[in-house]
């Protein structure tokens, strides 16, 4: 196992503990809806989110906890997003990380009320409901703030909010890039700059970090893209082919495949290129690195 492959896995592994942590036990009444919460969180997905998280706030020199805080709250946003996505009002899909979507593990109701509790248990993290993390107020706040725009409505919703009005339009490139930058990339940018709030960083460091995280925001949606076309349902883990099966607008059916690929390559190079004029990012610049290439040269 590389070194990166190590650290992944252990990210991975801290950002379980933490969800663990800051979600509510299933026992806890209502138990079918703490159940249910911790059934959408926890035992799955790539934490790309968290990875961000962490390896920008080895950069900024955080503290493991104030990152495990930030981590956990990503993802938190990022699981009720895919709860409420999958939902027959949204996407209807009834895989997910390859098993039942909550709707059908559980009902459409519990799955809208998983997606509500999970939103608001993200923000209760970072004010430190739990007094968990010794962030000073003014980061946390600021953390608040960076997330809440990343998820409403000129973010990752409104994004959404693009995308159902899309189906069977042709958008153009600048509209499709404005709906992924939302949809997608916006939480993906908080990531990285929630990590660098945890610490300590110059204007200019936290300016190349946003270069690195919009560059890698876009990338993945284009990724994701490829893959629906390139992939097959069991290695997705969700179903495959969706994209153009409901005739919505994506970088592959406006540029083709070829372009689309070659524009994940140019955003990967942008991405490497912030870093190389991030200087002393030491550990943490390696990751970020990494994660570009993980991202870009995905197969699932």
């Amino acid at each position: 196992m590389s070194g990166f492959d190590a650290w992944v896995n252990a990210i991975a592994a801290r950002t379980e503990t933490a969800l663990d942590h800051y979600l509510p036990p299933a026992d806890t009444v209502p138990a079918r809806l703490h159940e249910a919460m911790r059934y959408a969180a926890l035992g799955g997905g790539k934490r790309v989110r968290p990875l961000l998280v962490h390896a920008a706030g080895a950069v900024s020199g955080a503290t493991p906890a104030a990152l495990d805080a930030a981590a956990a709250a990503v993802e938190m946003i990022h699981a009720y997003s895919l709860v409420h996505d999958d939902m027959p009002c949204m996407d209807d899909d009834d895989l997910r990380r390859g098993r039942p979507t909550v709707h059908k593990a559980y009902d459409e109701a519990t799955a809208l009320l998983v997606g509500d509790a999970l939103q608001t248990q993200a923000f209760e993290v970072l004010a430190g409901g739990d007094g968990g993390t010794d962030l000073a107020a003014g980061v946390r706040l600021a953390l608040v703030v960076e997330l809440a725009q990343a998820s409403g409505s000129q973010g990752m919703a409104g994004g959404q909010a693009i995308d159902l009005q899309s189906v069977g339009l042709a958008l153009s490139r600048e509209a499709l890039e404005t709906m992924h930058r939302k949809k997608t990339g916006a939480l993906l940018r908080a990531s990285v700059r929630m990590g660098g709030l945890c610490g300590n960083l110059s204007g200019d460091a936290r300016g190349l970090l946003d270069r690195y995280a919009q560059a890698m925001g876009l990338a993945f949606q284009v990724v994701d893209d490829i893959l629906d076309v390139t992939a097959d349902t069991a290695t997705l883990g969700k179903t495959a082919g969706k994209d153009a099966a409901h005739d919505k607008p994506t970088y592959v059916s406006l540029l083709g495949l070829d372009e689309a690929r070659a524009l994940a390559g140019r955003l990967r190079d942008e991405a490497h290129a912030a870093l190389d004029a991030l200087a002393g990012s030491g550990d943490g610049g390696l990751r970020l690195r990494q994660l570009a290439d993980l991202i870009v040269l995905r197969t699932h």
